[in-house]
């Protein structure tokens, strides 16, 4: 009985955001850590998935553990790599007025027998798809998989289910080309796109690289059509390079056989005034999230540019409308357990068993939709 009222109670989320979100067309999200979490019928009400806060759950427990999951790799291991606390594992994502079913790994499993799944995007993308692999390993912890890289592809399957779950590095998802004057970020060009056909489930996310500056920029030039300069606005390149992006999926894609997906903005937590803290500088020493439903700091750029692009779209794609869920866990990044060195501050990526888990969460009950 509580499994069917968690799927009324799901559905009846989704009418609400397909109602309450018309920016662009948002599917889905789930966020329960416990597969067997109950949805009482009162709980079920409009809301709207992406507006909600994070709850204390003292019986939360994350779908895997870092010992038991092989796939997470250094970066993102701050259990292994010697943090404290672990009240962060146990938060679950509480949108407005209703709940949400837990995620099943065996189930999705089942729905995706023999099917490909794609991630398309940098770090964070990579920080997602280590998630979702580290969650259907432990839905089947005695299945036998596969794990590897090859050049920028790495690749994870459970050859009894027929299932490849794969992540591609691409940050820009537009071309990058080598040429005399320099690296060329060519905004109006995707020349690679080939790699993303004949998949089942492409998940895109590009945002942060085109924040970088100064050392951490990894091009020369912007070029669009005949025009090469040196610098212009990002967000506005960001712009024109998502423009592109989706333009290639309107011509390119056929939603009966591909699901397409866009991962969404992740927020960062650099400036620790953001939430009103003047007794740190950024992420570190962070040990819960922002209280409430609204972050007390500025937006992030990208995400409205984002939405903009996505609502012009002919094929569009499911946002997992992730910023405001990120711009709350000031908490959950690997800060100063990172596994680098003890300079080295990470504060835009995720720990892993952590936030991460949620977004899958998201693309699961997406992927429920038919």
């Amino acid at each position: 009985m509580a499994a069917w009222l968690g799927f009324l109670g799901y559905y009846h989320c989704l009418a609400a955001v397909s109602l309450s979100l018309v920016i662009v067309l948002v599917h889905g999200d789930i966020h329960s850590f416990n597969i067997g979490h109950e949805v009482k019928k009162n709980q079920v009400n409009n809301s709207d998935f992406f507006q909600g806060s994070w709850v204390f759950d003292n019986s939360s427990n994350p779908l895997y553990d870092s010992p038991s999951c092989p796939f997470i790799g250094g970066g993102f291991d701050c259990q292994k790599n010697g943090r404290p606390d672990k009240n962060y594992l146990k938060y679950r994502w509480q949108p407005n007025g209703c709940e949400l079913p837990g995620f099943n790994g065996t189930d999705f499993l089942e729905k995706y027998r023999s099917k490909k799944i794609l991630f398309v995007g940098d770090s964070l993308s990579n920080n997602m798809w280590r998630s979702l692999i580290c969650m259907l390993h432990s839905a089947v912890p005695n299945s036998n998989y596969t794990f590897g890289s090859q050049g920028l592809l790495s690749t994870f399957s459970l050859p009894d289910y027929g299932v490849s779950v794969n992540w591609l590095k691409n940050g820009f998802l537009i071309d990058m080309a080598y040429e005399k004057i320099g690296k060329v970020l060519k905004l109006d060009s995707i020349s690679t796109g080939n790699q993303w056909l004949g998949v089942d489930v492409l998940i895109f996310n590009s945002y942060h690289w085109w924040t970088h500056s100064g050392r951490l920029q990894t091009w020369d030039y912007f070029q669009f059509g005949n025009k090469t300069v040196k610098e212009m606005d990002h967000m506005e390149a960001y712009k024109i390079g998502m423009t592109t992006w989706a333009n290639w999926i309107d011509k390119n894609m056929d939603p009966s056989k591909t699901r397409v997906f866009f991962q969404g903005v992740a927020a960062a937590h650099l400036n620790a005034k953001e939430w009103n803290d003047p007794n740190h500088k950024d992420c570190r020493e962070q040990t819960e999230p922002v209280k409430g439903s609204t972050y007390p700091g500025p937006g992030v750029p990208g995400e409205a540019i984002l939405k903009s692009v996505l609502s012009k779209m002919t094929k569009p794609a499911y946002l997992l409308d992730i910023t405001l869920l990120t711009q709350l866990r000031k908490d959950g990044h690997p800060s100063i357990y990172a596994g680098g060195s003890p300079n080295f501050i990470d504060c835009s990526h995720w720990c892993l068993a952590g936030v991460p888990d949620t977004w899958n969460q998201l693309l699961y009950a997406a992927l429920l939709q038919k």
